[in-house]
């Protein structure tokens, strides 16, 4: 089992470290804002899975989820907000 726990962080840490990798590179700040999109979503989702791997469904693992939803839906709301506001800086309508 620690095995797996290993894997997931370092999966999450190889994700993030891409993310850092790759932002510079995007041209877009649209582009840019779904890397920050991404590691909310895949960091966060490694870093529940390590948990319910480690602990099992206990208490601890369940609040991981609960931060990590809470965290999903915080993100979700504001990327949609700094997107909104990117295409109305830009000229874009819709």
């Amino acid at each position: 089992m620690k095995v797996a726990v290993d894997t997931a962080l370092v999966l999450a840490v190889a994700a993030a470290w891409l993310s850092a990798l790759a932002f510079p590179r995007l041209n877009t700040r649209l582009e840019r804002l779904h890397v920050v999109t991404f590691v909310n979503v895949a960091v966060g989702g490694l870093t529940v899975l390590a948990a319910c791997l480690s602990d099992g469904l206990s208490p601890r693992s369940l609040e991981c989820m609960l931060i990590w939803c809470a965290s999903l839906l915080g993100g979700s709301l504001l990327s949609h907000v700094t997107g909104r506001a990117i295409h109305l800086r830009s000229g874009e309508k819709r």
